[in-house]
C-alpha cells in the first residue's frame, strides 16, 4: 500500500489512536452494539448526490466505505491523525480506493490551499468533534467553510447528555467513563463534551435535521452552509 502523506507539525498534542485500529470495531460493538453505526448512517440515504467530501477522523473507515457505495460520484478526502486508522480505512474502501485521497495529519491543521482540491459539498464528522475543544471546533469550522461550496452539508454523529434523570444518572457518568478510558488508551486530553453549535453557526452552518437514539445519548445531525 502506498505511503501516506506525512502529518504537518503542530504545537498541540495529538491523541494516538494507532493501537486501537484493530480493536476499534469490536470495542464499539461490545459497548454499544450496532447503535453507533446506525447513528453514523442515519442520513446516508440523503447523500447520494455528493461529489466532494471531507471525512474527518472516521477511524477504521466504516462510514467512508458506506458513503463510497451510496454516492457513486463522490471523491473523499479522508483526514486522520492515526496512520493505522487511515490504512484500515483504505483497506475497507476496497474497489473504491481510487476515490479516496488520504491525508495523515491533525485535522486542526487541515491544509486549506490545495490546487487539486474541489470545494467540498459534504463534511462528515462522526464521534470526532468530542475529541476537540469548542475553540478548536470553531476554528476548524471556519477553515471548512472557506473550502466548501454554498449549501454544503455537514453530517455529525456525537454523544450528548440529555436533560433529566437519564442524562444526570446515566449519560453523564457514561460519557465521563469514556473520556477517562480513551484518555488512558490514547492520551486524549479533552475531558468534556464540547458545545460545537456556536462554532458551526459562527462559520455559517445552520442546523437542518436531528435524530436521537438511546434516550438522547446519541445524536445525528445535518447542518448546511449558508453563505453568499
Amino acid at each position: 500500500m502506498a505511503s501516506l502523506p506525512r502529518p504537518e507539525p503542530g504545537l498541540l498534542r495529538t491523541a494516538d489512536f494507532d493501537a486501537l485500529a484493530g480493536l476499534y470495531r469490536w470495542m464499539e460493538w461490545l459497548s454499544f452494539g450496532p447503535l453507533l453505526g446506525m447513528c453514523r448512517t442515519a442520513f446516508l440515504s440523503e447523500l447520494a448526490e455528493a461529489r466532494s467530501a471531507v471525512v474527518l477522523g472516521d477511524g477504521d473507515g466504516r462510514f467512508t466505505a458506506r458513503l463510497l457505495r451510496a454516492a457513486p460520484g463522490v471523491r473523499v478526502e479522508a483526514v486522520d491523525a492515526s496512520a493505522a486508522m487511515l490504512h484500515a480505512l483504505l483497506r475497507r474502501a476496497g474497489e473504491n480506493i481510487g476515490r479516496v485521497r488520504p491525508w495523515h495529519g491533525d485535522a486542526r491543521f487541515l491544509p486549506q490551499e490545495q490546487p487539486e482540491r474541489v470545494p467540498f459539498d459534504l463534511v462528515a464528522t462522526h464521534f470526532f468533534l468530542d475529541c476537540l475543544t469548542a475553540e478548536e471546533i470553531a476554528a476548524l469550522a471556519h477553515r471548512i467553510a472557506d473550502s466548501s461550496v454554498p449549501g454544503a452539508q455537514w453530517v455529525i454523529s456525537e454523544f450528548a447528555v440529555p436533560a433529566g434523570w437519564f442524562g444526570r444518572w446515566v449519560a453523564r457518568p457514561l460519557v465521563a467513563f469514556l473520556y477517562t478510558a480513551f484518555g488512558l488508551l490514547t492520551g486524549l486530553e479533552v475531558r468534556r463534551l464540547p458545545d460545537y453549535a456556536p462554532g458551526l453557526s459562527a462559520a455559517g452552518f445552520r442546523p437542518e435535521r436531528r435524530r436521537t437514539m438511546l434516550g438522547g445519548l446519541l445524536t445525528a445531525e445535518v447542518w448546511r452552509l449558508r453563505k453568499s
